[in-house]
């Protein structure tokens, strides 16, 4: 059978994407790295069948079939099918592994819908609907929000732009747009993720988007997210690195504040999320190392930090962070430059 395979990294986002409109479109708009190591293989096959009706699909993850996840993938493809009308005349396998662990803190349906965006752009492509290269990726970007909004953002490196702004004048609801004209700091950043948790949250991250939608914050915080995107813009292109770090963190921390004044309130932090939190500001504080702090919807911390101060805070985190990491693990990435075709 015909096939294609992707490789997709994650994203961590800087600039933060919470709350929702329409149909799976920001509430405001938010910027991400790319990272390299953590990222999703998949690999699809498709054949033609005898009548379109209904799409026909399977799943599997590491070689082993996964039935339970296929009703959220029946779901995707449903989301997708205006912007791929041929999907219901094929039957199609899909097999997808990660090079990270689950509920790692590393957003897996990031890279996991930004690889099958990718593949069944690819099999438009086979079958003769071919795109210029930007169209082309513009629409996997459209095709992967469909199914996690922040996948749109991982079809791009270094960093993609998600939602519409005045700060990036190609900027858009329906998909993201590459980011390039950083200062050359930050194409090579670092990235360690301290695995605090890997047990599932208590509240999902679908769920709270949508404890948004009523909270008092609610608009103060999409206006502060798109000024937050405005300065975020000028550091980066700057290598203003302390700009970079308070505008970076005061995202984190805001984040996590609308979880705990959302009703219900949630708390998705831990004690050792809070603990490495105040041990890194301590250590910065003490010694001027460029070291920062963000999260995504969980309790496990990403240490942002120049690739030129690599070996100083590496040996603080198995100093110093590494205890308050489950089995003492972490892992380690960097900044990458995108998404891959692979050739099998």
């Amino acid at each position: 059978m015909p096939s294609i395979t992707w490789k997709c990294p994650s994203n961590i986002a800087l600039v933060k994407y919470w709350g929702k409109k329409g149909k799976q479109l920001p509430a405001n708009s938010s910027v991400s790295f790319t990272l390299n190591q953590c990222h999703t293989i998949t690999h699809l096959t498709y054949e033609p069948k005898q009548n379109d009706g209904t799409i026909l699909l399977s799943f599997s993850f590491d070689g082993k079939p996964m039935p339970s996840f296929e009703p959220k993938l029946e779901q995707f493809f449903n989301n997708v099918e205006h912007l791929f009308p041929f999907l219901p005349g094929y039957i199609i396998e899909i097999n997808t592994i990660n090079t990270f662990p689950h509920s790692s803190g590393i957003a897996s349906s990031a890279s996991g819908f930004g690889a099958l965006a990718l593949c069944i752009c690819s099999m438009e492509q086979q079958l003769g609907d071919t795109l210029p290269e930007n169209q082309f990726f513009e629409k996997a970007s459209n095709a992967a929000r469909l199914g996690s909004g922040s996948a749109s953002r991982s079809v791009y490196g270094p960093l993609a732009v998600w939602g519409k702004s005045d700060s990036f004048n190609e900027s858009d609801d329906e998909f993201a747009i590459k980011f390039s004209d950083v200062h050359e700091v930050f194409k090579t950043y670092c990235d360690t993720i301290l695995l605090v948790d890997e047990g599932k949250k208590e509240v999902s991250s679908t769920l709270g988007h949508s404890l948004l939608n009523l909270h008092p914050f609610a608009e103060i915080r999409y206006a502060e997210a798109n000024k937050n995107l405005g300065l975020l813009k000028t550091a980066l292109q700057n290598g203003d690195l302390v700009l970079f770090n308070e505008i970076v963190e005061r995202e984190a921390m805001m984040l996590h504040a609308l979880m705990m004044t959302s009703n219900p309130a949630f708390i998705l932090m831990k004690p050792f999320t809070l603990a490495i939190i105040q041990r890194v500001w301590e250590h910065r504080k003490q010694t001027g190392i460029n070291i920062t702090i963000t999260l995504d919807a969980g309790a496990n911390v990403h240490l942002l930090y120049p690739h030129d101060e690599k070996e100083v805070v590496q040996a603080f985190i198995r100093s110093d962070l590494s205890k308050y990491c489950k089995d003492r693990m972490f892992i380690n990435d960097f900044v990458g430059l995108g998404p891959q075709r692979v050739d099998i």
